[in-house]
This record gives structure tokens, sequence and C-alpha cells, in this order.
């Protein structure tokens, strides 16, 4: 696991409350990684770089681990992606509203 990555991963962790930890496995495209999920379903991810990043999450974080393949994202976690994107969507409704009022199309 890179330096960087865990240490961003401890401040995000202390930075929130009643963080977990999801482990995601590789893919063709990405490597094995860790989604941590807050308490409001805000969410942050980092590579772990394989099986042995489990033991440095674990070890390094001290908080509850899950493999998503087995427990899924939490409930808050999708809630929140699905606000944000409706909150996205207003906001582009908002500035295409104001540039035709304005006349710019």
């Amino acid at each position: 696991m890179r330096e960087a990555d865990l240490a961003y991963l401890k401040q995000w962790a202390k930075d929130h409350a009643l963080v977990e930890g999801y482990i995601e496995p590789e893919t063709l495209v990405n490597e094995m990684s860790v989604c941590l999920v807050d308490a409001t379903g805000d969410f942050t991810r980092r590579r772990i770089g394989g099986p042995k990043g489990i033991d440095v999450v674990a070890r390094e974080l001290s908080i509850p681990l899950f493999d998503v393949e087995e427990t899924g994202y939490p409930q808050r976690m999708r809630e929140k992606i699905e606000r944000d994107r409706i909150l996205r969507k207003r906001e582009e409704q908002r500035v295409r509203r104001e540039k035709f009022e304005r006349g710019e199309f």
C-alpha cells in the first residue's frame, strides 16, 4: 500500500464519524481498493495494492472492514450518491434556465 494513500485514509477516518471500510476486489481496470464510508454516507476510496493491503488498513485504521462482494455498500452511501446526483441535476437545470432567460442558447 502506498504511504500517501495510507496517510490520506488515516486523516479521512480521523476527520469523519463512525467510519467503516468496504474492501473492493481487483478488476481488469482497477486494483484492489478500500472504500471508507462515514455516518452520513460520505465516502472516499483508495487503492490498497492487493490482499496484504487489507491487513495494513485493518491494523492502521482500526475500523470495521467488510467485503463489498458479500455485504454490498451501505444504504446511507447509496442515498448520498442519489442526493448528490439530484442536486447536481437541479444546479445544471438552474444554469440552463438562467442562460435561456438571458437569451443565451
